[in-house]
């Protein structure tokens, strides 16, 4: 389960930065900061770790020259107040450093788990918005029921661009034109 830390009752007593997030014990969880307060979340189970990998794979296949796609752990630092670890990010290379990327991706991925679903729907997706990124998907990897959906930054804030399903073929064309089914995110989830 994801918790989000009260910043007023917690021992620092003030807000988190992310110089307090160099001292969280390396214990397989997820430490975030949004607007000073603590994002905490479980490691990822292998199933996360595998779409997250064919996702890797079909991004780095497309990508252009100028452009990485990075997996998390890697941090992308918006402040001293705020950073996401997203599950994957597509960047320029040039705005990365060997540590952090310290500015907007060009698509952030979120793949849910339980413990998540609500943190990717609400708070970082709300967090991405005000942050600008342009492009931000939620991939569900429930083996039943693989899905992506694909979000664009407008005028008015994030609008769904693309939706797939299952063997359905999920296109679209930012970061860089891309196809993929959501079923083959999961090759490795079925016997």
């Amino acid at each position: 389960m994801a918790v989000m830390a009260d910043v007023e009752t917690e021992p620092f007593g003030r807000p988190f930065t992310v110089d307090d997030l160099e001292s969280t014990p390396d214990d397989g969880h997820r430490y975030e900061l949004l607007d000073g307060a603590l994002l905490v979340t479980p490691a990822p189970g292998w199933g996360h770790q595998d779409a997250g990998a064919r996702l890797w794979q079909a991004l780095e296949g497309a990508r252009p020259a100028d452009m990485r796609v990075v997996v998390a752990p890697f941090a992308v630092r918006f402040s001293k107040m705020v950073e996401f670890q997203p599950d994957v990010i597509v960047a320029r290379f040039t705005d990365l450093t060997p540590k952090n990327l310290p500015t907007a991706p060009l698509l952030a991925v979120e793949i849910r788990s339980p413990s998540t679903a609500l943190i990717d729907l609400n708070l970082k997706m709300a967090a991405y918005q005000r942050h600008g990124i342009p492009a931000y998907w939620i991939i569900d990897p429930d083996p039943d029921k693989p899905s992506v959906v694909a979000f664009e930054l407008g005028p008015d804030g994030y609008a769904e661009v693309a939706q797939a399903v299952g063997d359905a073929e999920f296109v679209v064309d930012k970061p860089f034109p891309i196809r993929l089914r959501p079923a083959d995110l999961l090759i490795g989830l079925r016997p």
